[in-house]
């Protein structure tokens, strides 16, 4: 592939890596990771409540990796409160997941940095042969959208298995049941699926560059050399 052609390759791959580290940075700071609504199921209970009813009783929740807010309504008008996972809710979250998402996502934003950098270094500079070459550039993308797989699938499991929505309602509440009416994934959580596949995009624009994986076995001279003998 001409010259020109693989600098506007690696250069759009360095301009989406680099994208993809601010979106996976603005995520992590952000609220919005989950969105749902929350019942209370004991004030529901006591006056058996149904139909229009239930909205009385129903409230609001959601929350990133880091801090969130809660509307608990039993009735009586709703409750809004703040809270924030460290220290708050560190003894009622799996904690070991949480950390791990959370050292994941800063894994991904610095390799996703350091990717663009050497998009950028191959499609300006003079690219080497081993890490700055196609080699390298396949293991950042490689160990980006790993890690963004990663932070999905224990996110997911953090929220779903250890129904962590739940737990957040509840947190300091003793009076009052409160269970997971409606539960979403929201905006932060794509963003980070929309990160892994671009650097999967980034893997394939390496090969359409033309490049050849680091396995593959190059051409044999004799053919070549048979052909031009032929012409001859």
């Amino acid at each position: 592939m001409p010259a020109p052609q693989k600098k506007l390759l690696f250069g759009t791959a360095g301009v989406l890596s680099f994208a993809c580290a601010l979106g996976t940075a603005a995520a992590v700071g952000s609220q919005l990771w989950v969105r749902g609504s929350i019942l209370c199921s004991t004030g529901a209970l006591l006056v058996n409540a149904s139909g229009p009813e239930l909205h009385k009783f129903i409230g609001d929740i959601q929350y990133g990796l880091f801090s969130g807010q809660r509307v608990r309504q039993c009735g009586l008008g709703g409750r809004p409160s703040h809270f924030s996972f460290f220290p708050d809710l560190l003894r009622i979250i799996p904690a070991s997941i949480h950390v791990s998402v959370i050292l994941f996502c800063t894994v991904l934003i610095v390799f996703a940095l350091v990717g663009a950098g050497f998009f950028m270094f191959n499609a300006f500079g003079s690219p080497y042969e081993t890490l700055h070459g196609p080699t390298g550039l396949y293991l950042w993308s490689f160990i980006c959208c790993s890690c963004g797989c990663l932070i999905m699938i224990l996110f997911s499991s953090e929220v779903k298995i250890h129904h962590l929505s739940e737990k957040i309602a509840n947190f300091k509440e003793g009076t009052f049941t409160f269970k997971t009416h409606s539960e979403q994934f929201a905006n932060s959580f794509w963003t980070i699926l929309v990160c892994s596949l671009v650097h999967f995009l980034n893997a394939l624009l390496i090969r359409f560059a033309g490049f050849e994986f680091p396995f593959s076995k190059p051409k044999e001279s004799g053919t070549i050399t048979g052909a031009v003998d032929l012409m001859y």
